[in-house]
Formats: C-alpha cells, structure tokens, sequence
C-alpha cells in the first residue's frame, strides 16, 4: 500500500508540507494529541532515537491531530513546551488521519523511500517495537 497524499501546514502555519517532499528517504509519521499519555511517552522515546540518529538516512514527522484534541491551541503549546527537534504539521480536523486508517492515538507509520506503507504501530507499541519496520526501509 502506498502511503496516502497529504498537502498541510507545518504547527506553526508558516509553511505547507506535500507528502511527495518525504519521498527518496524513509518516514516515520507519528499522529499524536496534547492529553494523550501514551502519546508523550512515544514522542519522549522518539526524541532520544531522532537525536541518536542519523537523520540525513530517516526522515521523522509528527502529526497533531486537532479533531481528536481537547482544547484549540493545546497541540502547538505541547509542541513548544516540549522542544520536539522534528518536524510537526497540523492535520485539516483528522482527514489526514483517517486516510491512514488510523485507529489510535499515538499511531506510527513507517514508510520506505518509494512512499510504501511498511508498517504501522498502534498506542502500546514501544520505539524498540518498530525498530525491526524502521531496519528493514533503511536498508
């Protein structure tokens, strides 16, 4: 399956984001909330591994979901207060999250350089869950 497209602007709003820019590297995409704890605690692990990588070989996404947030503003907030080192967009409400079939926040999808789904993670899975999906489109 190929990774559904996607045109949305970074959390900020300064600049909009294709999902064809992603391509010729392999992408982890997280869909996240503000008030999710199992959210924090996968975006906290995906912090230490972005910055123990190596990031010219693995594009790394954050998507904030707005239509599954508890308050307007709590996701760009979360997003400063954290001072996550990859990128963020803003979903438009949760079509881009549903396009991917997401069924759970947080939800990770890893994609190979072709835009190829290879895998997709659900709320309970680890970092060192995915990193067998994240090894296989490196290579």
């Amino acid at each position: 399956m190929s990774m559904p497209a996607f045109e949305l602007y970074d959390i900020e709003e300064k600049r909009k984001y294709s999902s064809e820019e992603f391509q010729g590297k392999p992408l982890i995409i997280t869909f996240w909330v503000s008030w999710c704890p199992d959210c924090n605690r996968d975006l906290e692990a995906k912090k230490v591994f972005y910055e123990a990588m190596d990031s010219d070989r693995l594009n790394m996404v954050m998507i904030h979901v707005p239509g599954r947030e508890s308050e307007k503003g709590a996701g760009l907030k979360h997003y400063r207060d954290n001072n996550f080192p990859f990128l963020s967009l803003q979903d438009n409400g949760q079509k881009t999250y549903d396009a991917y079939q997401c069924m759970t926040l947080p939800t990770t999808v890893v994609v190979d350089k072709n835009g190829g789904v290879e895998a997709k993670f659900h709320d309970k899975a680890s970092i060192q869950d995915m990193m067998p999906a994240v090894a296989r489109v490196m290579m």
